[in-house]
C-alpha cells in the first residue's frame, strides 16, 4: 500500500502529493489553495480529460451525458449525491459528449448516461442507463 496519493486540483489542474492519511481531511490544493474534493462532479474537457484519468492515484468515475437527454438531466442530481458519498476515495466526474464528441468517439460512447470506472489510466467497468445514487455507489463499490 502506497503512503500517498498524487491527485489532479479540480480547479488549477495541479498535480497535489497527498498522504493517504490527510484524504479524509478536506484537503487543499498546494498550488490555488481551493478544496481538491468538493462532494461535486467534476467538468471535464479534452484539455483536462486525460490529466485527471492518467495522474489521479484514486479511480475517476465519469458520466459520459448530454444536455438534450433526459435519462442524463434526471440522472444528474443522483450523480452529485454519489459524489458526496465517494469521495475522497473515488473522484466522480461528467463529460458533456455534445461538446467533447472526440472524448465520445474515444470511448465508444454509444448511449447516454453511460459510466465508465477508469483506474490508473485504463477503463476498468463500464454501465449505460440512469441510475439512483445508491445505484450507483454499489455499482462502483
Amino acid at each position: 500500500m502506497t503512503d500517498s496519493y498524487h491527485l489532479v486540483c479540480p480547479a488549477c489542474q495541479a498535480v497535489n502529493r497527498l498522504p493517504v492519511d490527510r484524504l479524509r481531511q478536506n484537503p487543499n490544493c498546494g498550488k490555488c489553495h481551493e478544496p481538491i474534493f468538493k462532494a461535486k462532479p467534476v467538468d471535464l474537457t479534452v484539455a483536462t480529460f486525460h490529466k485527471h484519468i492518467n495522474q489521479n492515484d484514486i479511480p475517476v468515475l465519469v458520466d459520459f451525458w448530454a444536455p438534450w437527454c433526459g435519462p442524463c438531466r434526471m440522472m444528474a442530481p443522483a450523480f452529485v449525491q454519489a459524489a458526496g458519498i465517494l469521495e475522497p476515495l473515488i473522484r466522480l466526474a461528467k463529460v458533456n459528449t455534445e461538446i467533447e464528441q472526440s472524448l465520445g468517439n474515444q470511448y465508444a460512447i454509444r448511449s447516454i448516461p453511460t459510466l465508465v470506472l477508469f483506474k490508473g489510466g485504463k477503463e476498468v467497468a463500464r454501465q449505460s442507463g440512469a441510475m439512483s445514487a445508491q445505484e450507483i455507489v454499489q455499482w462502483v463499490r
